[in-house]
């Protein structure tokens, strides 16, 4: 399909620069292909749901992935930031560098603050490889468990360029950028719908009879990227690595045995149930990358009901929305939403959305 029919205009000040407090006062829009708009507020969440239903939250945590530090070795020693994007290894990294062309192959980087270094030592990771578009291999000097406290020492929240452009990372984004069920580290973006939790709205719908089951899926830095080729097809979908449990699975396919419907919260839970799911829509265990790429004519599997917050436009994320509602639903409701002041993007306000078949 054409990238350009999945374009829409928005004003910069609906982009969300802090999330709504308490979390699950956002507001939500619930969209139901062939049926008025609704709007709401998360709290209102189980009100929509029914005694049996199960939602699926991505369990991953943010790592303090963004990086300044310098190179070292030569006469001067250049500025450097880096954005961790992909584990590779133990003791590997890909990046994202900003400066990217002031370093090469073999080169060194101190990562720190105004020549700080980590308790543990110093934080330096060589040049391995040189990619395209900024994209570098580091190969850290720690390694394991004692690399990832070196990088949480040192690091920062890798907020999202549309609100880094706009303002620096500070103390309140470490824990804002983390939902309530961050448990697994190793996404270097939030899974945001699940920002939108409390113990409070948790509590709600365990009232109501509704489960909450937990997969993990470590988000990638490809989530910002804008798709730049005009057609759907010649996009190049970023991998991310994903886990659903054999338990998980299973109590997820005893939802569907009883009637229940599967609630997806956000487009990454989304994803990898789909990639876990065989064609008669059974959820299987799955450890795996995935690069499940999303577009109308998508026929979904396992998933029944999403919940999931505004995405940018011409984005991977609109175009797997547009395949779940309708694209000519998600432009509708993406006009009401801007012209009634909901909030976008990873800080912004969230929908629920109904499938297009139903």
């Amino acid at each position: 399909m054409r990238t350009d029919l999945f374009d829409f205009e928005l004003p910069a000040t609906a982009i969300a620069l802090r999330p709504a407090q308490p979390r699950d006062a956002a507001r939500l829009l619930v969209v139901r292909p062939g049926a008025a708009l609704h709007d709401g507020v998360v709290r209102d969440l189980p009100d929509w749901l029914a005694p049996g239903d199960a939602l699926v939250v991505n369990d991953t945590r943010v790592i303090a992935a963004q990086l300044s530090g310098r190179r070292i070795g030569r006469d001067s020693e250049a500025k450097i930031e880096a954005t961790l994007i992909k584990r590779l290894d133990g003791s590997r990294w890909q990046a994202l560098v900003k400066g990217a062309k002031k370093l090469n192959e073999g080169d060194v980087v101190r990562f720190g603050h105004d020549g700080r270094v980590c308790l543990l030592g110093q934080l330096d990771a060589t040049v391995e490889h040189k990619g395209e578009a900024g994209e570098i291999t580091l190969s850290f000097s720690f390694h394991g468990p004692t690399l990832d406290q070196a990088i949480a020492e040192l690091g920062a929240p890798p907020l999202p360029p549309y609100i880094a452009s706009k303002r620096a990372p500070d103390d309140r984004d470490a824990a804002d950028y983390q939902t309530m069920f961050a448990a697994h580290e190793g996404a270097v973006a939030a899974p945001t719908a699940g920002l939108h939790f409390t113990p409070e709205l948790e509590a709600a719908l365990a009232a109501r009879g509704v489960s909450i089951h937990r997969v993990t899926l470590h988000v990638g830095a490809g989530t910002f990227l804008p798709v730049k080729v005009d057609d759907t097809e010649d996009h190049k979908m970023h991998a991310e690595w994903g886990t659903i449990s054999r338990a998980t699975a299973d109590a997820l396919n005893a939802v569907h045995a009883k009637g229940c419907r599967i609630v997806a919260v956000g487009s990454t839970s989304l994803r990898l149930l789909e990639s876990a799911a065989a064609d008669d829509g059974s959820i299987q265990p799955f450890a795996d990358d995935t690069a499940i790429f999303i577009t109308p004519g998508y026929r979904f599997k396992a998933v029944d009901l999403m919940m999931t917050n505004f995405h940018l436009p011409r984005s991977t994320l609109f175009m797997l929305v547009s395949a779940f509602a309708g694209r000519e639903t998600m432009q509708r409701a993406y006009a009401h939403a801007i012209a009634t002041g909901y909030r976008f993007y990873s800080y912004g306000d969230a929908c629920l959305l109904f499938p297009e078949r139903s």
